[in-house]
C-alpha cells in the first residue's frame, strides 16, 4: 500500500515538473519569438520644412558669344581660356580676304544702282526717247516749223521723266545694293574680335591657323562677378514654386560647400528639357558665386514653406490604409495602432494634427525585416 502511494507520489512528482518545463518552454518561446526588434522615435515639436529639389546649371547674367561670321581661316589669338582681360583688348583676328571681296562687290553694285536710278529718273528710257523721236518726227509733218520746234522741245522735256514704276524698281534695286553692302561691312568688321567688356574668357575655341566654318563658335565671355542659375523644375512642381524663395545650391564636385539664392523670375511656359517637361526658374545668387563656372551642372533645394514648433513624427512611422492615416505607438513594451490626422509631410517628417502627443514613442520598423503588427511585445531600438 505504501509503495503504491509512494509510485503515485513519483509520477505526480514528474507531470508537475513536466507542466514546470512546458510552461518555461512556451513562455520563453514566446518572448523570443515575439518580443520584435524595433526602432522607435519621439513625437516632438520641431521645425517643419517643405522644399523641392532639382537640377540646373551656372550661367553668366550677361554673355557675350563670338561665331566665325563667314567660312574662313583665324589668323591669330591673343587670349587664353580664363584670361580675365581689360574691355577692348584684341582677342581673335580672322582671315578677311573673302570679307574684303564681298565688300568690293557690294560697293561695285551699289555703284552701278546709282547710276541706273539717275538714268531713268533724268534721262528716261531707251524706248521712250525713240518713241519721243517719232512723235515729234510726225509733227513735222503737220505743223509749220516754229511750233514742230516747241513741240518737239516740249516732248523732249516730257520724256525726260521716266514711268513711275521704273524709278520705284530702280530705287528698290539700290536699296538692296545698299543693304548687302551694310552686310558686307558688318561681316568685315566681325574678323575683328575685341573684348567688349573686362571680363574673363571662359570658353576658347578659336585656334590659330585653323579654318573656321561660317556660324562656329569661337569664344564666350562674361563677368563671372555676375552669374546666375537656371533651375529645371518639373511640371507638377511648379505650383510651389514663388519669387524670392530662398534656394540652397550644391555642386558635386565640392560637396562641403553650398552656395545660396533666390528665385528671380519663374517661368512663362514649359518646356521639353531632355526626357522631362519643365519650368525655367532663374535664381540670383545671394552674395558670392564664386568656384562655380559657367555652365557647371548644380542642384538646388528650394525652400517652399517653413511651419516652426510643429508637432512631428519620422515618415517612416506614418501607415496608410484605405485611405485612413494611423501609426504603431509604443504602449507597455507592445505596440498598439492609433488613428492620426496629418498635415503635408515633406520628405523625411509629417506634422501631426491629431491622434498623438509630444513624448509619445512610435515605430518606425524592425531591425530584422519583419512587419509591424499590433499587440505585439517589442524591444526598442533608438
Amino acid at each position: 500500500m505504501s509503495e503504491a502511494r509512494s509510485q503515485t507520489s513519483r509520477w505526480r512528482l514528474w507531470a508537475g515538473a513536466i507542466v514546470v518545463l512546458l510552461a518555461v518552454f512556451f513562455t520563453a518561446r514566446y518572448f523570443l519569438r515575439e518580443r520584435l526588434p524595433v526602432r522607435v522615435a519621439a513625437v516632438e515639436h520641431a521645425m517643419l520644412v517643405n522644399t523641392v529639389s532639382t537640377d540646373g546649371r551656372v550661367e553668366p547674367t550677361v554673355n557675350y558669344q563670338f561665331y566665325s561670321p563667314i567660312a574662313t581661316t583665324v589668323k591669330a589669338v591673343y587670349a587664353q581660356e580664363g584670361d580675365t582681360v581689360p574691355a577692348g583688348k584684341l582677342l581673335v583676328t580672322l582671315d578677311d580676304v573673302a570679307a574684303k571681296a564681298q565688300v568690293a562687290t557690294a560697293e561695285s553694285a551699289v555703284r552701278s544702282a546709282e547710276a541706273n536710278l539717275d538714268a531713268v529718273t533724268h534721262n528716261g528710257t531707251q524706248a521712250e526717247r525713240q518713241a519721243s523721236a517719232s512723235e515729234i518726227e510726225q509733227d513735222r509733218l503737220t505743223r509749220d516749223q516754229a511750233q514742230r520746234d516747241l513741240d518737239a522741245l516740249t516732248k523732249l522735256v516730257a520724256a525726260g521723266a521716266a514711268a513711275p514704276g521704273e524709278v520705284t524698281a530702280a530705287r528698290s534695286r539700290l536699296d538692296t545694293a545698299q543693304a548687302s553692302l551694310n552686310a558686307a561691312q558688318h561681316i568685315e568688321s566681325q574678323t575683328v574680335i575685341r573684348a567688349p567688356i573686362a571680363g574673363t574668357i571662359y570658353s576658347m575655341d578659336a585656334t590659330p591657323s585653323e579654318f573656321s566654318a561660317a556660324g562656329n563658335l569661337l569664344l564666350q565671355i562674361a563677368d563671372l562677378h555676375h552669374e546666375r542659375v537656371r533651375g529645371y523644375f518639373d511640371e507638377p512642381d511648379l505650383g510651389r514654386l514663388a519669387i524670392g524663395q530662398q534656394v540652397v545650391i550644391r555642386w558635386a564636385a565640392k560637396p562641403d560647400s553650398e552656395w545660396h539664392g533666390h528665385i528671380v523670375r519663374l517661368p512663362s511656359d514649359v518646356v521639353t528639357y531632355t526626357t522631362r517637361n519643365v519650368g525655367e526658374v532663374l535664381i540670383d545668387f545671394d552674395g558670392s558665386s564664386d568656384g562655380l563656372l559657367p555652365d557647371t551642372n548644380v542642384t538646388l533645394t528650394v525652400t517652399t514653406s517653413s511651419q516652426p514648433d510643429t508637432l512631428s513624427m519620422p515618415r517612416e512611422a506614418l501607415h496608410e490604409q484605405n485611405g485612413k492615416y494611423f501609426a504603431f505607438k509604443v504602449e507597455n513594451g507592445e505596440l498598439v495602432r492609433v488613428p492620426i490626422t496629418i498635415g503635408s509631410p515633406n520628405l523625411t517628417q509629417v506634422p501631426i494634427l491629431s491622434g498623438l502627443e509630444e513624448g509619445d514613442v512610435v515605430a518606425i520598423g524592425t531591425t530584422n525585416g519583419q512587419p509591424l503588427q499590433e499587440g505585439v511585445p517589442i524591444k526598442e531600438q533608438r
